[in-house]
């Protein structure tokens, strides 16, 4: 069985994993996927047309944000779990034609589309066999076109996953979820062409921006504005369960059923701007952050003395010396470990209670909680700063961590950056700096944590917020983007920026390798964007702009 997979920054070769995914993914997974992904255009080649005529569902709606945030890099690796929502996105395709056969008041057009038309095979090889024939060299015979659409299903895929997370605290946008639709849909259309394509990216893009807003303002409904916060990243005596991924709802959940229970809750990952929301660090018991990016988690993991539950993508194969310990929760599974349905964590709560603990340690303390909201209630110290030459220049360092080698730029731009420039960070990258001693600006920290990569809302907003202070564009801000990037939900960030007409973007540690040179040349000649070179070099570059 062969496979081929391209859609994250570790892809072999710099080409595509065609034998097992870096990431673990087998063949039968990545068959599995691309059925699914197949399936879940032709639910909404029917979901469009219903909607242009008013009728809409919000089961289908859930069910592709679902579908589509299943098949994101590190999320679903269970081919069991894959073969029932597969089977399900058939149902479900069959009620949304029913749906759109009922608008259209027996003037439905017939839908010839081959996702439309499919029917699951009767086993799971079966799907296997039926997923290897849909892959991504069935979605086009012109390469630039092919690239093209990849970009835009990966930017539904990583805004799928923001609109789920905003989904699991009450909030939905009607002009998002057509707009899933209307993407998937277009994938499966081949009278569209090069540019229809790079219109709909575009749009994707935009409709990001609509989704981060969305899930921003669901946190900040449900947690209150982030505000400066001081994380321990050492231990407090008492059982332990460690979070990681990036749901706020189920960590609170969680604090919710462990209180009073001596049970400390410690965070990792992207969990770690959690503690600067004053709406879940009134729980004592989140007692501080334990190790740091997703990839370093199988040797950090086996030194956790309680138990470990994911709750978003990130996972990675889990070693026997801690899978006994571990629980998935919502979209993610992997075979063979416990999964959690709903909310009740009674069973990790258990576990924990099973384990030996945590000693008194205290360690190292390190800030997060600038949002937004905290670094605007000093706007006027930073514009000051900036108007009086105490400060430079300001750089967005963030993005996906990972494995590959070349991520060690990013700490060395980071230690490089000159002791007038202010560094805004988010999402895992932080992790290869973060613990490092910046100090600070007449009382503004020179190393700002932003928050998760949903957060890129946040430091859009600041940029926003300084060009209307100095009465420029974004571009003319003496602040550079120097991003890294991993896999979809990176994908879609760089498309909102684009939306944005943000350029010299610098991106690393490589170029997707789904882009062909005629995308990338029309990248470079329409927003300037570039390779990662050396951080000296880079550096130099952006302080002479």
């Amino acid at each position: 069985m062969s496979m081929f997979c391209n859609q994250c920054e570790q892809a072999a070769n710099g080409v595509g994993c065609n034998i097992s995914g870096v990431c673990g993914k087998k063949p039968d997974v990545a068959a599995l996927q691309d059925l699914l992904l197949f399936a879940l255009k032709g639910v909404s080649i029917y979901a469009s047309k219903a909607r242009e005529l008013g009728a809409k569902d919000a089961s289908i709606d859930r069910f592709i944000v679902e579908g589509l945030f299943t098949t994101v890099t590190n999320v679903d690796f269970d081919p069991e779990n894959i073969e029932k929502i597969v089977r399900k996105a058939a149902l479900v395709r069959d009620q949304a034609k029913t749906l759109y056969e009922n608008a259209a008041k027996g003037s439905a057009v017939a839908v010839t589309a081959a996702p439309a038309l499919w029917t699951p095979a009767a086993d799971l090889a079966g799907l296997v066999l039926q997923g290897e024939e849909h892959g991504l060299s069935s979605l086009h015979v012109n390469e630039d076109i092919r690239s093209v659409i990849e970009i835009l299903t990966l930017g539904l895929k990583g805004m799928a996953a923001y609109m789920d997370h905003a989904m699991i605290l009450g909030k939905t946008d009607d002009e998002v979820l057509a707009f899933f639709h209307k993407g998937l849909a277009a994938t499966a259309d081949n009278s569209l062409g090069l540019m229809d394509f790079v219109s709909l990216s575009m749009e994707c893009g935009k409709q990001n921006i609509t989704t981060m807003g969305l899930l921003n303002a669901a946190h900040v409904e449900a947690y209150g504005h982030p505000v400066p916060t001081a994380v321990n990243l050492g231990t407090k005596a008492g059982k332990a369960i460690l979070v990681t991924g990036h749901d706020l709802k189920m960590l609170e959940e969680l604090l919710k059923q462990t209180e009073g229970k001596g049970i400390n809750i410690y965070t990792h990952g992207e969990m770690l701007p959690a503690h600067g929301y004053p709406g879940l660090k009134k729980f004592t018991h989140l007692a501080g952050n334990f190790g740091g990016a997703w990839q370093d988690q199988a040797k950090e993991f086996a030194n956790f003395p309680g138990a470990i539950i994911f709750n978003t993508n990130c996972i990675q194969k889990p070693s026997d010396t801690y899978k006994d310990r571990l629980f998935t929760w919502g979209l993610v599974q992997w075979p063979d470990v416990k999964h959690v349905e709903g909310w009740d964590f009674s069973a990790v709560i258990d576990k924990a209670n099973e384990c030996a603990g945590f000693p008194e340690n205290p360690g190292q303390e390190i800030l997060t909680g600038f949002g937004h909201n905290a670094v605007l209630g000093v706007a006027d110290k930073v514009i000051a700063g900036v108007k009086g030459g105490a400060i430079k220049h300001f750089f967005l360092i963030g993005g996906c961590d990972g494995a590959k080698s070349g991520r060690n730029y990013y700490t060395e731009f980071a230690e490089q950056v000159p002791k007038d420039c202010v560094i805004l960070t988010l999402a895992c990258g932080k992790y290869r700096f973060n613990k490092l001693e910046f100090g600070d600006i007449g009382g503004i920290p020179r190393l700002l944590d932003v928050g998760q990569c949903n957060d890129a809302y946040s430091a859009v907003q600041i940029a926003v917020a300084l060009a209307g202070a100095f009465e420029c564009g974004v571009n003319d801000l003496p602040l550079s983007f120097i991003l890294s990037w991993y896999e979809q939900k990176a994908v879609v960030i760089l498309l909102s920026l684009f939306h944005l007409g943000i350029k010299n973007i610098k991106l690393g540690p490589t170029l997707p390798a789904f882009i062909t040179p005629n995308v990338l040349n029309f990248l470079v000649e329409n927003f300037n964007i570039s390779p990662i070179t050396t951080a000296e070099a880079d550096l130099k570059a952006a302080l002479a702009a």
